[in-house]
Parts: C-alpha cells; structure tokens; sequence
C-alpha cells in the first residue's frame, strides 16, 4: 500500500503522524512511504532521517495526496485537505467530528473512508489512540493554567503551591478519566490543593489510591460544583463522551461564581468543549477573559510539545496503521471489533452513531458501508 503523511498545517500544529520508526515498519512489510518535505521539521525529524529508512519525500501535499491509498494524519483535516480527498481513499488521523458538521459534510462529500484515532477501541472499552495524547493534555493543561495564573498574564499573582506560610491555591478538576488524572496528578506535584470530580463512584474509588489520598475525590453533582466553584483558583475540565459532543459542566451563569483572575482550561475543547463560555483558541493567541475568568481552550495542547507528543502517539498508533496497509481497511476493521468504532464515515454516509446523533443525520452501520465502499472498488 501506498501509505501519505502530509506536514500538518493547522495553525500551531508541529506534530508529524509518522516517526522513522513507523517508516522502517511500514517499509520491511513491503509498503511504500510518501512524506511532504519538511513534514517532520516541528518535530525535529528531518527529511534525511525519513529517507534512511526507505521513505520517499514529495514536494508537497497535493502530490502525497495524489499518490497516495491511504492518509496517515495528526489533526482533523482543513478545508484544503478535504477537497483533495478521493472516493476510495483512506484517511486515518484525529477526527473529533460531534461538534463540526462543516468537517463532517466534507468527509461525506468527499467519498473516503475516515477512520478516526479518538473512537477507536481496545477489548476493555478503553480509547488506546486517544489515551497518549490525553496524558499530554492533562499535564499541559495545570502548567499552562498555573503559568495563566500569573499576573501580568492577567491572572490573580498566585503562585499555585504556595510557599510556607502562605496557603496553596486550589485546582478542581471536573472528569476523572486520563486527562483529569494526569492533570489533578501535575496539580499534586505543584503543590496544590485537588478536588477531582466525577460521577463515576467506581471510577472515584480507584483515584483514591492512585492519588495516595493526596487530593478530594468528589461526585460530579450541580450543586456540589456550584459550592465549591467560588473557592477555585484553577478549573479544569476533563470531560469526555466517547466520539459526542462534550456537556456544558459550567454555566455562564456559575462562571460569576469564581473570583476574578481566576483560570479555567477546558481540555474537551475538541469536543465542542465542556464549559458553556469556551470557544476554541491557538497556542499563539491562548487566552480570553469572559466575567473576570481567564479561558485557555487551545484545541490541539499537544502540539505544543510535538517532540514527545508525536512520538508518543505514533507509539500508539503504528499497529493499526500496520493493520490497515497490511490488510486493507476492509480486512483490519473486520479483524478488529474495537477498530472497527473507528470507522466514521465511509462510502458517503455517517458510520459512528454519536456523531449522527449531534448532528442530527442519519447514519448506517459500518460493516454495511464498508460493503458499499466494496462494490464500489
């Protein structure tokens, strides 16, 4: 198989969705690698190393789109990337289509079959190609709410962990999934003050020795977060709902609760994100202020960090996308219970449930696409 990856061009987006590693993997299996040039440079991987290994470099994206069976991306695909796309095609990345109908009538449209890293799963219902990035996110998300905390970066001059003598700032972190893990676990680390909220009890007793009882577990109730709101130095949200649009846990109603100068940092952004006020921003221009409250909704955290994100997702990625080449998507969907929830959209329909539910489509089953797609060959 003829396997692309582009240079990503999201705004501050340095990640690359292929190491040298995965080259010399996808090479030895007898697969051919089509890179843009310069697609590594943001993560300090040069067209040299990518060549070493067996790839062959291409002047830019409209040839590896061109050229290529299948699309090895990072983040959602723009516009441009869109209109490049072919019927028959496969396209494997990050999709988080619940809150873009625009992106999703574009991958209707466009006749490929989208496979996307964030709904594929494992056999215990976890989300192994999301997980990686969600560790990330969670521990960017309490340095960066720290750092906005900062005076003269409009926040309140707290120092989250305090010094002897003077109490430390307090960090709820609302969802107690990986991101919200990570994030109470960085939190901890400053010295904090944690509360971490979920109305998962189950889930709720397994962070308490996790967190070697160094922070709060509490359920996720309106009325519990509304008292304790007015108390927070840092909120995060950590909210997931596998492949749906996130729910709104803060209100801009409850955002007047919270003491001015105060930061929330909302790691579901990607999903439409979980607070009512939040609206996706870059890490270029990261910040904006609604009631008093600093608001640090980056969509793509990891990019920030793309020498271990990068590496860290194609760790994670890279069976699959062996999969794929090895035996088409046809064959490793099928193989694959958990990777065949990847599926999103194929031979012009919504293939994932949640997603047609947001959006209000209809949608049919996957393996029924993957037989149009089929017939269509």
């Amino acid at each position: 198989m003829k396997v692309g990856v582009p240079s990503e061009v999201k705004v501050d987006e340095y990640r690359v969705a292929i190491t040298p590693s995965g080259v010399r993997e996808l090479t030895a299996h007898g697969h051919s690698v089509l890179i843009e040039k310069g697609a590594g440079e943001g993560s300090a991987i040069s067209d040299a190393e990518y060549v070493e290994q067996g790839a062959k470099m291409l002047k830019d994206a409209d040839v590896v789109f061109t050229q290529a069976e299948m699309i090895l991306k990072v983040k959602e695909p723009q516009p441009e990337e869109v209109a490049r796309l072919r019927p028959g095609q496969v396209l494997f990345t990050y999709l988080h289509l619940a809150p873009d109908p625009e992106l999703t009538a574009g991958l209707v449209a466009s006749g490929a079959t989208c496979v996307a890293y964030e709904t594929v799963e494992d056999s215990a219902g976890r989300l192994p190609l999301l997980a990686p990035m969600s560790e990330i996110a969670g521990k960017i998300a309490t340095q960066a709410g720290a750092f906005m905390l900062e005076k003269p970066l409009g926040g309140r001059g707290l120092l989250l962990g305090g010094v002897p003598g003077v109490a430390a700032g307090k960090v709820m972190v609302i969802g107690g999934g990986v991101v919200g893990q990570n994030a109470a676990d960085i939190a901890v680390g400053m010295g904090a003050e944690v509360y971490i909220y979920d109305r998962n009890i189950d889930r709720l007793r397994e962070l308490e020795p996790l967190m070697k009882g160094l922070v709060s577990t509490c359920f996720a109730s309106t009325l519990e977060i509304e008292q304790r709101l007015p108390e927070m130095d840092l909120v995060v949200g950590a909210v997931l709902v596998k492949g749906g649009k996130a729910p709104h846990v803060i209100t801009r109603e409850q955002l007047s609760l919270m003491k001015p100068g105060s930061v929330i940092v909302d790691v579901a952004i990607d999903q439409g994100g979980c607070f009512e006020t939040s609206k996706a921003t870059t890490h270029s221009d990261p910040t904006y202020v609604v009631d008093g409250v600093t608001h640090y909704c980056v969509a793509n955290m990891p990019g920030a960090v793309p020498i271990t994100s990068t590496w860290a997702l194609t760790n994670a990625t890279m069976p699959f996308v062996l999969k794929l080449a090895d035996l088409g998507v046809h064959g490793a969907l099928r193989s694959d219970p958990g990777f065949m929830k990847g599926l999103n959209v194929a031979a012009g329909r919504v293939t994932y449930e949640p997603v047609a539910e947001d959006q209000g489509l209809s949608h049919i089953a996957p393996e029924e696409a993957l037989e149009l797609v089929a017939q269509a060959a």
